[in-house]
């Protein structure tokens, strides 16, 4: 079974820039499918950035489409997402999910990391 672990998250202002990190564990991901989603409060949770299992190809919500970056790394079995030009409206909780290639929704979970953006 697959563990996810994130960190990074903090409080900035309003343009700064955060990078979020996500540890996996228990077995390799490199045949999942990682994504990145956020909850601000009262607010449903949203995606925010996907990476297929090869690495070949990402994909962003408009909202920080040109401002993050989803990365992963096999050998250290972690993803990143660079979040740059930070804005209030980004402050939520930051989850990391993974979903194995034969599976249609992300069915494992991280805790959850704070971002809050101030203005």
């Amino acid at each position: 079974q697959v563990q996810l672990v994130e960190s990074g998250g903090g409080l900035v202002q309003a343009g700064d820039s955060l990078r979020l990190s996500c540890a996996a564990s228990g077995r390799t991901v490199s045949s999942y499918a990682m994504a990145w989603f956020r909850q601000a409060p009262g607010k449903e949770r949203e995606f925010v950035a996907g990476i297929t299992w090869s690495g070949d190809r990402t994909n962003y919500a408009d909202s920080v489409k040109g401002r993050f970056t989803m990365t992963r790394d096999y050998a250290k079995n972690t993803v990143d997402l660079q979040m740059n030009s930070l804005k209030p409206e980004d402050t939520a909780v930051y989850y990391c999910a993974a979903r194995e290639v034969r599976e249609t929704v992300y069915n494992v979970w991280g805790q959850g990391t704070q971002v809050t953006v101030s203005s």
